[in-house]
């Protein structure tokens, strides 16, 4: 039975689902609502590189250091998220997200202007000066888990729950959206942040950034819950999964209570709850099981890079002399790229499906990612660096093509009751391998090295490219069509016979319409 909409009936809805029609403001306030949370995290992402190499120059340790912390977390405890995520509403889930992340910003905000502010305790006070690192490191690895959480109820869930019942390329445009909002974040947050260092202090953008949390935390808050109360299906989604997870007490006592035989089929169930707690026995267990693993570890394993303007790459260009607006602005157009990604992929997927532009996308990152190895054999430190930064922020288009590829792969072919622990796995991964590149920053923590991290980088990005299209054949049992191939090339060779027909044709034309 239809119902009436919720808002007034002159709004013209934007999608019609199985129980109402979903107003235009809607989604409106869930793509202000995204692009505010993602905001503030992009601030921190940028400008955390900056801060820890000015707090302990002439060095990638530091920055090394926050990156292992930051990853190490979502990897110890991301499948834990996925599966509180999975157990929790979508109330609670939004509320715990909201005010972790907000408040770990906040924090972390302050903790490095008093980094900044009393640097001389390096000096006089050592033990204060640590405390104040590990309270910052802390904080940056609490906001990545919360950010972890509002990335699988929005991207992985709320999204999905939305399109249900529509053309796939209902989803594929909300996924675009989504992404596009977050790629928004990434070039408008670097650029204002990089001038506020450059141009004013590095103290003021954290205080920037601290007051930035601290006031829309509450915008935020009215933004998602007025979407979760406006969307019936999103309640009855997330009622459907906590009666799922939640068993019953009568079947409970009757598996404690049963005797003989069944004693050590109640000892087996109290092992697997204890058992139950660890992520990896079971949480990972399901991962492997699915269809989409090998895009998954693609995916991944781009993690594993430094060429992204990421902390490591960020401090390195610092090092280098780069200017930090000129960071900001580079890393702007990289994003403007990424944009571009977004426009370009429901385009492209509806021409040659979601498998194939994964492929043509992995592959298009790593051709651009050869200027990158030609970045080291220039010594010229400027050039190398603006190459080095040229070929990153074009690689952008294909990265994001096949993030958005991957994630619609696993939204598509991953059941509902595992996409949150599907989500926090496929994260813990790839903080796992995220974890790694900072272990290597530690390794290889003198700036003048960085060529050394690049061609590792490039290493594992073709071997994504490769798992990737290892899965294509598995699935396709082909990757070209080279039946099409040889057509397009009979045709070719023939066409300038056709051509010089065509033109005979139309002489015998012209000397009829002369004679006549």
């Amino acid at each position: 039975m239809e119902r009436e909409p919720l808002l007034a009936k002159q709004e013209k809805p934007l999608l019609d689902t199985r129980h109402n029609s979903i107003p235009s403001s809607l989604f409106t306030y869930l793509y202000v609502g995204q692009f505010l949370a993602r905001w503030g995290a992009r601030m921190w992402e940028f400008s955390v590189g900056l801060y820890m190499i000015n707090i302990w120059p002439n060095s990638l340790l530091f920055a090394a250091i926050y990156g292992v912390a930051e990853a190490s977390s979502t990897v110890l405890f991301g499948a834990i998220v996925g599966q509180w995520v999975d157990k929790l509403t979508y109330v609670k889930v939004l509320r715990l997200w909201l005010v972790a992340q907000n408040l770990a910003y906040i924090i972390a905000g302050g903790t490095v202007i008093a980094l900044l502010k009393f640097s001389f305790l390096k000096s006089t006070n050592f033990t204060a000066f640590i405390f104040l690192v590990i309270l910052t490191n802390i904080s940056g690895a609490i906001a990545a888990l919360s950010t972890l959480a509002g990335t699988i109820l929005i991207e992985r869930e709320w999204v999905v729950v939305i399109s249900e019942g529509h053309p796939p390329e209902t989803l594929t445009k909300l996924n675009s959206i989504i992404r596009r909002i977050d790629l928004i974040s990434k070039l408008g947050a670097p650029v204002l942040s990089g001038f506020v260092i450059s141009f004013v202090s590095l103290t003021s953008s954290a205080v920037s950034l601290a007051l930035w949390n601290a006031i829309t935390i509450w915008v935020e808050y009215w933004l998602f819950i007025s979407v979760y109360n406006g969307i019936p299906a999103l309640g009855e989604s997330s009622q459907r999964r906590v009666s799922r997870l939640s068993p019953s007490v009568e079947e409970t006592e009757n598996l404690l209570s049963d005797d003989g035989g069944n004693s050590a089929l109640a000892e087996e169930s109290c092992v697997m709850s204890i058992f139950g707690w660890i992520p990896c026995f079971d949480a990972w267990k399901v991962y492997w099981q699915q269809d989409v693993v090998l895009p998954g570890l693609a995916l991944a394993l781009l993690y594993f890079t430094v060429l992204s303007f990421g902390t490591l790459m960020t401090a390195t260009l610092e090092w280098e002399g780069v200017p930090a607006y000129v960071i900001g602005l580079a890393r702007g157009v990289s994003a403007v790229i990424g944009i571009a990604a977004t426009v370009v992929y429901p385009i492209l997927q509806s021409r040659i499906s979601t498998l194939r532009t994964g492929l043509w996308s992995i592959w298009f990152q790593w051709f651009c990612l050869i200027l990158c190895v030609a970045s080291i054999f220039v010594h010229n430190g400027l050039l190398s660096a603006y190459m080095l930064m040229a070929g990153v922020a074009t690689s952008r288009l294909g990265l994001w093509m096949f993030d958005l590829s991957v994630i619609q792969q696993m939204q598509d072919h991953v059941p509902e009751s595992d996409r949150g622990v599907v989500g926090g796995v496929q994260n813990s991964l790839q903080s796992i391998l995220d974890l790694m590149t900072y272990v290597m920053g530690i390794i290889i923590s003198n700036p003048q090295d960085f060529w050394q991290l690049t061609l590792i980088s490039f290493m594992l990005v073709t071997l994504a490219a490769l798992l990737y299209t290892v899965h294509i054949y598995h699935v396709r049992k082909h990757l070209f069509h080279f039946e099409k191939l040889f057509s397009w090339i009979q045709w070719s060779i023939r066409s300038p016979e056709k051509a010089e027909m065509l033109t005979q044709v139309e002489k015998v034309e012209v000397l009829t319409s002369n004679e006549s």
